[in-house]
């Protein structure tokens, strides 16, 4: 009997993503040559359904399907298929086209998905664009929602993460331990990549060409924002709002929200 599992498939550093029918993704571990490295891959996926079922269902968050256990298929999450792939790719093959609107919903959206997680006591601790997925809600509306809760932090559920942003979403003047403030400085980053196409100090485009590449842009970007300089966001939209969540200067994604909303006030008056 042939296998169920469709030959789309694409291999993360902790996971192995596979579409198994229409509509449905199955997560399961990618299995290393680290036995430390896989013992916390089986960490992160002992965690992210208990995360994922406590948010329950909503439309900023990926949907859960339930956890795959049938003797054909490898153990793991089912999970919503997103219709557009991930934020970064779409950025990386479609920026051009686009729209300001478009950029200004996805930027709420994500600041939604962020206060929505903290309300359930979640810490996400690992917010760049590829950990964003977008999907059509309707044949003419693309809507985004948030993924990957693996290493994320949960104190009502006992788990703590060891999940940090990857450089140029993360504060390297910050503690080493995920609280609030650790994602609200990566949603500026993340807002900053919706209205430009790419991450901030780096040009458009898609993968490193290389792990060199990769080590460079880390020291660079985490050098640069030591010394608190940050991208001149004086021609995007909310670019000031973006600058203060950098500064860490909104005290909660709720005031985030706040200030968003009333940059998109100001917008549609005009």
């Amino acid at each position: 009997m042939p296998s169920p599992i469709l030959s789309e498939c694409f291999i993360g550093s902790t996971s192995v993503l596979t579409r198994i029918q229409p509509g449905v993704i199955l997560k399961h571990p990618r299995v290393t040559s680290n036995e430390d490295f896989n013992n916390r891959i089986a960490k992160g996926f002992v965690a992210e359904p208990q995360i994922l079922e406590m948010l329950g269902d909503h439309p900023r968050i990926v949907k859960y399907l339930g956890w795959q256990d049938k003797p054909e298929l490898p153990s793991g999450l089912l999970l919503a298929e997103a219709s557009h792939g991930n934020l970064q790719e779409y950025l990386n093959n479609k920026n051009d086209e686009i729209s300001p609107a478009l950029r200004r919903k996805w930027c709420r959206q994500v600041v939604e998905s962020i206060a929505y997680i903290h309300h359930r006591g979640v810490i996400h601790s690992d917010l760049r664009p590829e950990n964003i997925l977008v999907y059509a809600t309707t044949s003419t509306s693309l809507d985004i929602c948030l993924c990957d809760f693996g290493g994320s932090t949960c104190e009502k559920l006992g788990l703590i993460g060891d999940n940090l942003p990857d450089a140029g979403f993360f504060d390297p003047n910050s503690g080493w331990v995920s609280t609030p403030a650790t994602d609200l400085f990566s949603v500026a980053s993340i807002l900053y990549t919706i209205f430009t196409g790419h991450w901030p100090y780096r040009a458009p485009g898609g993968r490193f060409g290389s792990s060199e590449e990769m080590v460079s842009y880390h020291r660079m970007v985490d050098d640069l924002f030591q010394r608190r300089e940050f991208p001149d966001v004086s021609e995007i939209w909310a670019g000031a709002v973006i600058l203060k969540c950098w500064m860490h200067e909104y005290a909660s994604a709720d005031d985030l929200l706040q200030a968003l909303e009333l940059e998109m006030t100001d917008e549609t008056s005009e």
